[in-house]
């Protein structure tokens, strides 16, 4: 038992949607409980990793039925450090929305849907049951859904369809797998999945193909190679406030799923997804990074960027030890807080330099010094060079992949770091270095909510990069929680 109110994290955004309804119509009074809302979410999400830290994982069964039977939400450092940075994230996006977000769109319920996006991402960092990540995936998808086709753009709408689709098709492949398992195990719960697993319960074969049916849908939600095809067609579509809180948290619901099931459930089956992982993960990291380099569209750059680091973090799950899990944690903490930022640069590129089109836009530097800076930390740091945070999560991803001997694997990690640089370099002598073309659009006025955001998360990066070892010690715990025999 425990006195911390877990309750809080799933609860908070809830609250504000439901207030969000009630108070349609009122611009300000939505835009003032969506940065409340989300900030006291952020408030949270941090103490509870300091709680976590001090006492261990928090256990709250909803409504006195323990599990297996019951609902029940969980939060051991991995997860604590997931609903923290979805704080983070969250409040930022709410701070980016105030002057991006039309009164029209806050009609048809913007506001509302972008609480129950957080909802759903909360919930499915917390639950420890199959049946219930499924539950809170569906709210996801439907909360993003909405979020994709809010606008009147014939593309944000063609992205829409065919980000629902694809992922519609991955949920029902996750529910199979669900199926599968309870077939097999006779349980969703994810420890009693583990325990009963180690016992040797059930029959391999079954387990064996669960365990396929669950690597497909939750890599077809990280937009692992050949799955990803969803991601660079609809993200740079919507809203740059919808692009970047994406960018950040959706797809790492889905490595946090691989994680969570394949670091831990199923951590003792017979060894047949990991391989598997291996590959498919140095595939993603080639074909995203080379899709990037194809591109001049900020956006479209980017959005093939995510693939190419999604890549780096299953592979410290691939790898399978602990020190590389907690790389792979660290990774994707870093990368949500990067990412995050260079689709927020990518807003204020587009109102300044007058779209996002590279060839049609430029001069950025001269008139806009503070965002050559402010793009500057970010892209630096997710091109791994000393002493960003990205420098630290490739060092100790390098040093596990080292450790194995696998030379192969190490040297397309360091040739993707370059040609990750390379994508960076191009949108800053495109966009900020050469001088700006007769036929750029007019800029646009810059807000304190476009700006502010980028500055946090800046000054997130600067810390990360100056003082790695704490998030480090952080990732080591979950990583060890992960791999120690789960509580029933």
């Amino acid at each position: 038992m425990t006195t911390f109110p877990l309750y809080l994290c799933p609860l908070i955004p809830l609250g504000a949607a439901l207030m969000q309804l009630l108070l349609r119509g009122r611009t300000r009074a939505q835009n003032v409980v969506a940065v409340v809302s989300t900030g006291l979410l952020m408030v949270v999400g941090v103490t509870l990793v300091a709680y976590v830290k001090t006492h261990g994982q928090v256990v709250l069964d909803i409504g006195d039925w323990t599990a297996p039977v019951g609902i029940r939400l969980q939060a051991d450092m991995l997860s604590a450090l997931m609903v923290a940075i979805t704080g983070v994230i969250g409040f930022c996006g709410a701070l980016h929305s105030l002057p991006e977000t039309s009164e029209s769109d806050m009609k048809r319920g913007y506001h509302v849907i972008y609480q129950f996006l957080l909802f759903g991402v909360c919930g499915s960092f917390l639950t420890n049951d199959l049946f219930n990540l499924y539950v809170w995936f569906e709210v996801m998808l439907l909360s993003s859904f909405v979020l994709l086709a809010i606008g009147r753009g014939k593309a944000q709408l063609e992205g829409a369809v065919k980000y629902v689709v694809l992922n519609i098709v991955a949920s029902m492949i996750f529910l199979i797998g669900a199926g599968l398992v309870y077939a097999t195990l006779g349980t969703l719960n994810f420890s009693d999945i583990a325990h009963r697993i180690a016992e040797g319960q059930g029959s391999a074969a079954g387990i064996r193909v669960a365990a396929v049916f669950l690597l497909i849908a939750f890599s077809v939600k990280a937009g692992l190679f050949p799955l990803y095809a969803w991601l660079p067609s609809s993200y740079h579509t919507p809203s740059h406030t919808v692009s970047a809180v994406f960018a950040g948290l959706l797809t790492k619901v889905g490595v946090y799923a691989l994680i969570r099931t394949f670091g831990a459930a199923f951590a003792a089956e017979d060894g047949f997804v990991l391989p598997v992982l291996w590959v498919v993960s140095l595939a993603t990291m080639v074909v995203g990074v080379l899709g990037a380099a194809s591109q001049f569209h900020v956006r479209k750059i980017l959005s093939f960027h995510i693939i190419s680091q999604i890549g780096y973090m299953t592979f410290g799950l691939a790898l399978g030890t602990a020190g590389a899990i907690a790389a792979a944690i660290f990774y994707v903490i870093h990368h949500i807080i990067v990412k995050t930022n260079l689709f927020f640069a990518a807003s204020v590129i587009d109102r300044i330099g007058g779209g996002e089109d590279l060839k049609k836009t430029g001069g950025l530097y001269g008139k806009a010094p503070w965002l050559a800076v402010l793009f500057l930390i970010p892209a630096l740091s997710l091109g791994g060079i000393p002493p960003f945070s990205g420098f630290w999560a490739k060092l100790a991803l390098l040093r596990e992949i080292l450790g194995v001997d696998a030379w192969v694997a190490a040297s397309i990690a360091l040739i993707v770091g370059i040609f990750t640089l390379f994508s960076m370099t191009k949108i800053w002598a495109e966009a900020f270095w050469k001088d700006r073309p007769d036929t750029a659009a007019a800029p646009r006025r810059i807000y304190a909510g476009h700006v502010v955001p980028m500055v946090l998360l800046a000054v997130g990066t600067v810390a990360l990069s100056i003082y790695p070892t704490y998030l480090f010690e952080l990732a080591e715990i979950a990583a060890n929680d992960l791999l120690k025999p789960p509580v029933r």
